[in-house]
């Protein structure tokens, strides 16, 4: 009898493709945008990039000075994150948006919010036959994070849309990303009491949460939000937007202690650290407030001065109450806008990246510099 073929050699890389994560996950929304980008970048006087949410001010003297002073860290810092940094947090929420009874058990930093994002559903052991719901219109990562731990995933603004079903976790997001909608007291209160009701780990993700304009948004750790406790909710925080941060990687998430330890017992065996300097840089920023108010006010001038040209160039502006973007929609397909504002070098980001119910609105930062953003004022001026 004739000895057995042997197997086809196969290569590590083909064999890993087989079973490729990165096949669960959607395509990189920015990606498709490469196109536009060029052509807006062939505009003369230059680009006007207003399709991301990157801080371009300063990063505060205060947070700049407290990582220089910490520099010197030879050792491994601990992953729970110092005493001083949780204690910040909690008096920074408390300070500023009237959370109370939190304490340091409940605060844990993060390597940036998309990261803490993006793994929650992996690192508290949700998996197949798991379900995870976040908003009609959101931000990427909460799908990703889903299909990264194999759930299945719902995208649904109404817990009365969801019938009888009980979710492992539900993501809201008040200030919206994208559309910088702020969910009201009542809207909050409601879905925490369905969600307690059923076991659902309910995760607000308040980035934008100081960034507000027309309305005052509230935490979902707010006592007139969560009736005075934490139980079964958390809040996801980020001093990017706030302290101009987003290059240090610094977040924290905050709220119900015994989810805060479920996460920390799987970062600590991940080895995922906030760098010393870095707690050192959040700390002296959430202590300091002056910083945050001046480039509110930087943030609020730009916007009015983007807001008033947009109108005038025939633009309706949704929502948009808070965030650090304009949704804004002329009653067509996004990607024809986007087209059209990439002919005068303008780029803005279509709505669809953030689901199907964003087809007809574009997103469109103000974090861009001051020149640039007087730049993209002339040009829609011209073009109307």
């Amino acid at each position: 009898m004739p000895d057995p073929s042997p197997l086809a050699p196969v290569s590590a890389a083909e064999r890993l493709a087989a079973r490729s994560v990165s096949r669960r996950l959607p395509d990189f929304p920015w990606d498709s945008l490469a196109e536009a980008k060029a052509r807006a970048a062939s505009h003369p006087d230059g680009i006007v990039d207003l399709s991301i949410g990157t801080p371009v001010d300063d990063t505060p003297a205060v947070a700049r000075e407290a990582l220089a002073s910490a520099s010197n860290a030879p050792g491994y810092p601990q992953t729970v994150g110092t005493p001083a940094l949780r204690q910040a947090a909690v008096d920074w929420l408390a300070r500023r948006h009237g959370v109370d009874g939190l304490g340091l058990d409940g605060v844990l930093p993060a390597i940036g919010s998309k990261e803490l994002i993006g793994s929650m559903a992996l690192h508290l052991g949700l998996g197949p036959g798991d379900t995870v719901v976040f908003p009609e219109l959101a931000y990427p990562t909460y799908e990703v994070g889903a299909r990264l731990a194999g759930c299945d995933v719902v995208v649904s603004d109404s817990t009365v849309a969801l019938g009888p079903q009980s979710p492992a976790l539900m993501w809201i997001n008040s200030p919206s990303n994208p559309s910088g909608r702020v969910l009201g007291v009542d809207h909050l209160r409601k879905t925490v009491q369905w969600a307690r009701e059923r076991g659902v780990l309910l995760v607000s993700d308040e980035c934008y949460l100081e960034c507000a304009w027309e309305s005052e948004p509230l935490s979902v750790l707010h006592p007139d939000v969560s009736d005075g406790s934490h139980e079964g909710i958390l809040a996801v925080h980020s001093l990017s937007k706030r302290s101009n941060l987003a290059g240090y990687r610094a977040a924290f998430v905050a709220g119900d202690p015994a989810i805060v330890q479920e996460l920390l017992e799987v970062r600590k065996n991940l080895g995922l650290i906030v760098p010393q300097p870095v707690q050192d840089a959040m700390r002296a920023a959430l202590d300091d407030d002056a910083h945050a108010d001046a480039q509110h006010a930087v943030y609020a001038r730009r916007r009015a001065q983007l807001r008033d040209a947009l109108e005038r160039a025939g633009f309706r502006i949704d929502h948009s109450e808070a965030s650090l973007y304009l949704w804004a929609t002329r009653g067509e397909p996004a990607r024809q806008t986007v087209s059209a504002l990439a002919e005068i070098g303008v780029l803005v980001a279509p709505g669809d990246f953030y689901g199907a119910a964003g087809s007809e609105h574009v997103r469109i930062g103000f974090t861009a510099t001051d020149e640039r953003v007087a730049a993209a004022v002339d040009r829609l001026a011209a073009w109307r």
